[in-house]
């Protein structure tokens, strides 16, 4: 009878388990000094090895021969647990038993000592499913088994198994297995079936697994179906996958604002019946792995990609901003979680995210507004720093750009000591700050903090939204619009509130005493934010 790959090619003793070396090391070395624990925990993703362990360790315990921890795989013991003929070794799946009078079955049965094996092993696969009840009910048993009874329980949610019944086992946790390991092993695999598989289609599949080692083997078996070379182009048509260079194409048309490619990107994909989701997946990884590139020193220590494929994402990082990134990288993954919901119109969703990248003014959410911003405070900078010349942007026609645009500088008022006696009474004193042109500089996370705080005191937000900060020796100079702005935000609990807000957005403490509001000229057609409210 034919047996999946998965089944057939599942590692025989310790050694041969991928990728989970700080586990398999630790368990050969307890079963070789015969100190082994009474209760196991396996908790990872899918396909990263928690079961084959467990079978693995249930063979070491009671083989009659041990290999330096391993278990021979040759004497009864072993057969017999290979071959499923005693009934020393019980493997319960939990998703499907979870009420406790499963629980309640083993609680009488460890009472009996082994009839064939030197241990009885209990297996309880996806132990998380179990009720309460049951919970409690294995409870004792597991604190206080009697001798020759080991319980290895697996889970992949952690954070469902209740605090008792983790305090009482020895806890593993198995990683995600790398891309490069996994390849090595489908290379080992398609090797022994006798099929041809080509280098960059197993580390595609090995990416597409996400880790498992489990789902890559069953991937590589179902590109194998055919009996044909497997190269990156079938691993496309079979997963339903578009490939890395579909999501560069995508970049590439975002940065230069080219909307008929999008919409052209998304006719291929519903035309050539591929699956959107999947394409969004990928799309999201190059997303992010642009964001790693941008952010990280070496980003090569955080990344499975080619030199190759490294080269062309530090080329389009560079034509990037960061705040972009980020904005993107939300945008993908809430129209992701939009596409999973039933009914959802995904060709729909696709176009209308395309649309908000291309376009910030489109995206009416925090992200986009805080990119906006980000985008002017970025020019003000810039105009600050240049004595009053800003050069021309990309938008403006290529005959204007090799002239300079010319703004007139505004002048930061000077704080004086008369300012300060003219003070209203009631009002705590506030150390002089002289504000010279050339020393303050504005700051870039203001309109956060404003946000913030805008949330928590709302009869303030027409006031502090056409507000400017500027950094002038370790205080804040704010520039608000009105008399009547500075009266209402100048009191000493509202300058704790936005230093409280500033630290949050920035990491740098600025004394309440430090902040200092100051009169913004107001043009004429420029209404006053009292008239808002």
């Amino acid at each position: 009878m034919y047996r999946a790959l998965y089944r057939k090619y599942r590692p025989k003793d310790f050694d041969s388990v991928c990728g989970q070396d700080h586990i398999t090391s630790v368990l050969k070395y307890e079963v070789a000094n015969n100190r082994t624990s009474h209760a196991y925990l396996f908790c990872g993703s899918r396909g990263t090895g928690k079961t084959t362990c467990a079978k693995l360790l249930s063979k070491a315990v009671n083989c009659l021969n041990p290999e330096g921890g391993n278990p021979c795989g040759r004497c009864e013991a072993c057969l017999a647990i290979d071959g499923e003929r005693t009934t020393d070794v019980t493997e319960m799946d939990a998703a499907s038993n979870t009420g406790v009078d499963y629980i309640r079955d083993i609680k009488e049965a460890v009472m009996y000592a082994p009839s064939m094996l030197k241990n009885k092993v209990y297996i309880i696969d996806e132990v998380h499913m179990l009720t309460q009840s049951a919970f409690n009910a294995l409870l004792k048993t597991l604190e206080e088994p009697p001798a020759n009874v080991v319980f290895i329980l697996a889970t992949t949610e952690q954070h469902k198994i209740p605090a008792t019944i983790l305090s009482r086992c020895q806890k593993f946790e198995f990683r995600r297995i790398t891309a490069p390991v996994i390849a090595d092993r489908l290379a080992y695999i398609a090797k022994e079936e006798g099929f041809t598989l080509e280098r960059p289609a197993a580390m595609q599949i090995a990416k597409l697994a996400q880790g498992g080692m489990r789902d890559a083997i069953s991937l590589l078996e179902l590109c194998a179906g055919e009996g044909r070379e497997i190269n990156t182009a079938t691993v496309r048509e079979i997963t339903g996958s578009t490939g890395r260079e579909q999501a560069e194409e995508v970049a590439a048309a975002v940065l230069e604002k080219d909307t008929d490619r999008l919409f052209e990107t998304v006719e291929r994909l519903v035309a050539s019946s591929k699956e959107i989701g999947v394409f969004w997946q990928e799309l999201i990884g190059f997303y992010r792995d642009l964001l790693v590139v941008k952010s990280a020193k070496r980003p090569e220590n955080y990344l499975d990609v080619t030199e190759e494929e490294m080269k062309v994402l530090k080329e389009t990082a560079e034509k990037y901003k960061q705040h972009t990134l980020l904005r993107h990288c939300a945008l993908l993954e809430e129209t992701y979680g939009a596409m999973q919901r039933p009914g959802a119109v995904k060709r729909l969703c696709a176009e209308m995210t395309f649309l908000k990248m291309c376009d910030e003014k489109l995206d009416v959410y925090p992200a986009g507004l805080a990119a906006r911003v980000s985008g002017l405070e970025e020019k003000l900078a810039l105009l600050t720093e240049s004595g009053g010349v800003i050069p021309a942007l990309a938008d403006v026609s290529a005959s204007e750009q090799a002239k300079p645009i010319m703004y007139k500088k505004s002048v930061l008022p000077e704080t004086t000591a008369a300012a300060e006696a003219s003070e209203p009474s009631g009002k705590a004193a506030k150390p002089e700050i002289k504000t010279q042109r050339s020393s303050a500089k504005p700051v870039s996370w203001w309109a956060e903090a404003v946000s913030r705080v805008a949330e928590s005191t709302p009869s303030v937000a027409p006031f502090m939204k056409m507000s400017q900060a500027f950094e002038n020796e370790g205080g804040l100079l704010i520039r608000v619009r009105g008399a009547m702005a500075i009266e209402l935000l100048d009191t000493r609990e509202f300058r704790k509130k936005l230093s409280e807000s500033a630290y949050f957005c920035s990491g740098k403490r600025y004394a309440p005493e430090s902040l200092r509001f100051t009169e913004a000229d107001m043009p004429k057609e420029q209404t006053n934010p009292i008239d808002e409210l």
